[in-house]
């Protein structure tokens, strides 16, 4: 994969679907507790911007013109609710040398099918399309997804052959949302009751189910229907065969009890498997089965785990209104779970939102802590007729509204 190199950001180089919207900041970069951090400020001032305040965003031209000037870093474009643009962010996928790219960021980049750039660093790509950003969790490892308060940078370096447009693609994006980030559902995975399943902890537990119970059992399942459909192959429902080579993996892993061994040893019987297997698609040397499975066992919230024989002897026998509970009891479970999961993805990313605030205060504080001390020292210079000169060019226009921002973001915006 190569990249077509930018000199300057011209409206020629960035879609007509970002550029039309007043929605663009600029941003400096930063150190924060020792890491790199990209700071948004207002276009044409220099002041904290906020990706949830509309009166610190400018016009692309004005981002750009400050930009040039040498004032910023570099630009960026604010999602918010009201524009249908989705941006896909893949980090540390990507040879800033020789361009080299990941398996994994290769194939999203293909089935996106829209404008794709290479990130300010190098190392990474930025996906805009057009679509819905489905519900549940927006980032897992390396890959995250936005649509609303947040800013994406922009460098117009866009990859070859990918398209110029920002298109619709919602189908894709669901189908690499499912694939890549959002959990392995609870309703996926079939058990006898509440008792043979485990919740995932620090070290996945062993089944020690031989592979032809394994096989038994999961065909039998409630789900069995599908996994005999993957298990000899077919794909499908499945918009690729990476999609469905997941699914089968993320069933195996349920029932092997996140054995990866055995999930190897499985996979390779079914119909699904083939060359692409044992082929390595990453800088770490993995191979596409190796990080498949990986991710699998990274999805699986839960795990089948049988009674053991003495539990077996020592059980008293169920009578139906046992069994009417027993059912009653796994559905709470089951919804309980669910619940509580998405209340978990829902306090994280309120847990992401306010750290970026607290972030965009610090750097506001310092900021004007800067401008009024620049200020003060502006005072102190006179010329021969006694007059004060003003040391930076920005210094009046700036700092007169820096208080007067900060004291509303700090009264309104700080809880």
């Amino acid at each position: 994969m190569t990249e077509e190199p930018t000199e300057t950001l011209t409206q020629e180089s960035i879609p007509d679907e970002l550029v039309e919207r007043p929605q663009w900041v600029c941003w400096r970069r930063e150190q924060r507790d020792g890491k790199a951090t990209k700071i948004p400020v207002v276009p044409g001032v220099g002041s904290f911007a906020s990706s949830t305040d509309p009166e610190t965003w400018a016009d692309f031209e004005t981002a750009r013109d400050y930009l040039e000037r040498g004032r910023a870093d570099g630009i960026g474009f604010v999602f918010t609710e009201e524009d249908p643009i989705v941006g896909v962010d893949l980090d540390d996928c990507r040879d800033s040398e020789s361009g080299d790219t990941d398996d994994d960021a290769q194939d999203i980049i293909t089935r996106l099918d829209s404008y794709t750039e290479v990130s300010p660093s190098g190392t990474g790509y930025h996906v805009l399309i057009q679509g819905s950003l489905p519900e549940g969790r927006n980032r897992r490892g390396k890959i995250e997804c936005y649509d609303t308060a947040r800013f994406f940078t922009v460098t117009g370096d866009r990859v070859t052959g990918t398209p110029t447009a920002v298109s619709q693609r919602q189908d894709a994006l669901e189908a690499i949302h499912r694939e890549y980030i959002a959990d392995e559902e609870t309703s996926t995975q079939a058990t006898d009751s509440p008792t043979d399943v485990t919740q995932r902890d620090e070290t996945t537990p062993n089944t020690s189910l031989d592979d032809d119970t394994l096989l038994e059992k999961a065909s039998s399942a409630s789900n069995g229907e599908k996994f005999d459909r993957l298990w000899n192959g077919s794909t499908s429902g499945y918009d690729s065969n990476s999609e469905a080579d997941m699914a089968l993996c993320c069933l195996l892993a349920f029932w092997s009890g996140g054995d990866a061994a055995q999930m190897d040893q499985l996979f390779r019987q079914s119909g699904l498997i083939r060359e692409k297997w044992d082929e390595v698609h990453y800088a770490d040397g993995s191979t596409y089965g190796e990080k498949t499975i990986e991710r699998a066992i990274e999805r699986t919230a839960e795990f089948y785990e049988p009674r053991s024989a003495e539990q077996s002897e020592t059980d008293t026998p169920t009578t139906d209104g046992d069994d009417a509970d027993e059912t009653r009891s796994r559905a709470y479970l089951v919804e309980k779970t669910r619940l509580l999961r998405e209340r978990v993805n829902t306090l994280e990313a309120t847990l992401d939102k306010r750290d970026e605030r607290i972030e965009e205060l610090e750097a506001e504080v310092a900021r004007l802590t800067d401008a009024d001390t620049a200020q003060t020292e502006t005072s102190d210079v006179v010329d021969d007729d006694g007059h004060t000169e003003a040391t930076d060019d920005e210094a009046d226009s700036e700092t007169s509204s820096l208080w007067g921002r900060t004291k509303r973001l700090l009264g309104t915006d700080a809880e």
